[in-house]
């Protein structure tokens, strides 16, 4: 799976995280074709966009992302969802893998290349 020119929608609650992951997939050659503030915004963006990817944190002002992930997909099939959060995926127990999503990063490890990383691991398994 080439991650060249991919759309990516970003949902944090946090600005400066959306801006840093932003500039962070955009240097990887992603396409960010939006940007979501809460769950409410986070659907509606993807509606408007489509995009293949979504960097979708856990922890919303308006609810969890784990419970967006069924949603975000009826929206845009074939999505690759990857959760992000400040915690480790253990502090959420089983709920990261019941939830659907792809993939889970803690937002300390969004460096540059990781998501091409996940996207390589994942067309490979």
């Amino acid at each position: 799976m080439g991650d060249v020119g991919l759309s990516v929608l970003v949902v944090d609650d946090h600005r400066s995280f959306r801006r840093e992951a932003r500039a962070l997939l955009e240097g990887d050659g992603f396409d960010v074709v939006g940007e979501a503030s809460d769950g409410a915004e986070a659907l509606a963006e993807a509606s408007r966009h489509r995009p293949k990817v979504i960097v979708l944190d856990i922890g919303l002002p308006d609810g969890s992302g784990l419970d967006l992930v069924e949603s975000l997909r009826a929206l845009s099939p074939g999505v690759v969802i990857v959760l992000v959060s400040g915690r480790r995926e253990s502090d959420f127990g089983g709920r990261v893998a019941a939830s659907g999503a792809d993939r889970f990063l803690e937002k300390a490890r969004l460096v540059p290349g990781a998501i091409p990383l996940v996207l390589a691991d994942m067309a490979s398994s």
